[in-house]
């Protein structure tokens, strides 16, 4: 049902000019043998062309895949040269790799939490925005076999229920949801993200999952998604940062500005964020 993201690479390859040394080469020996090489010519043609491609990368909660796919397609139509790479998973997985130093130039965090991980370490180049925010809500298959049609019934012994890991923002939400309701779940299972507990939701592997309604509207119709005012108690802030190693420092502010503006707002809204 989802597919892999345009430009998303775990390994994040940096993008080249491959072959362009050697084309420079040979175009400066062809000038050379007829005696016509302009040295200051050479070196202007070079410069442009390398600062003709770049690539912007950026390391975003799973949650945002769909708006952030959208907003790239925009950025690179409004900067001719540049590439938009996404790394998208767990918040804390992905502020992990960025204090280990992994290269990036963005991190969009599905809570503050995480963010402070990498702001203490003198990772963010400025303070932190929030930009969008989350909310739970139940999601279970079109026919929803165990019947479930709010927060309570999870704890049924005949319901099968995926939850997030806790140590990632959707997990750290659902397990403050159920402590301040007093609802016990033991889930069948605990996903490293939040689109891994709606894959099981989506493949008929569990009844029910906690995830946000972002991914409910992401399904498109794979799943159904049960609202219950419980969630009020674990709304997610999403904060979004520049961070101060970026290897493309402009991109990484122009791509911020893009996230936080009315375009932003737009596209995140139609995705099911609550806008700031």
């Amino acid at each position: 049902m989802h597919e892999s993201p345009r430009h998303s690479s775990p390994a994040l390859p940096r993008r080249g000019l491959r072959g362009t040394p050697v084309l420079a080469a040979a175009l400066l020996l062809t000038a050379a043998g007829c005696g016509q090489v302009d040295d200051g010519d050479s070196a202007a043609a070079g410069d442009g062309s390398a600062a003709a491609e770049r690539t912007l990368t950026v390391f975003a909660a799973a949650s945002l895949t769909e708006s952030f796919e959208e907003l790239g397609t925009r950025f690179e139509e409004s900067e001719p040269g540049v590439t938009v790479e996404f790394n998208f998973a767990g918040s804390s997985e992905l502020a992990q790799q960025i204090n280990e130093g992994a290269p990036a130039d963005v991190f969009a965090s599905a809570n503050p939490a995480n963010m402070d991980l990498v702001a203490e370490a003198g990772g963010a180049d400025g303070e932190p925005a929030v930009f969008v925010r989350n909310i739970l809500e139940i999601a279970v298959p079109p026919d929803n076999p165990a019947g479930v049609g709010e927060l309570a019934d999870l704890a049924g012994e005949d319901v099968s229920v995926a939850l997030c890991a806790v140590e990632v923002p959707c997990g750290a939400a659902a397990q403050a949801v159920l402590d301040d309701s007093g609802v016990e779940i033991t889930p069948v299972t605990e996903e490293e993200d939040v689109r891994a507990a709606l894959t099981k939701v989506e493949l008929g592997e569990v009844d029910a999952a906690l995830v946000y309604r972002t991914d409910v509207i992401a399904a498109e119709g794979a799943v159904t998604g049960i609202e219950f005012p419980e969630a009020e108690s674990a709304i997610n802030d999403y904060p979004i940062a520049a961070l101060a190693e970026a290897p493309e420092p402009e991109l990484a502010r122009a791509w911020v500005e893009l996230v936080t503006s009315e375009t932003g707002a737009e596209v995140l809204g139609d995705a099911g964020f609550r806008t700031v």
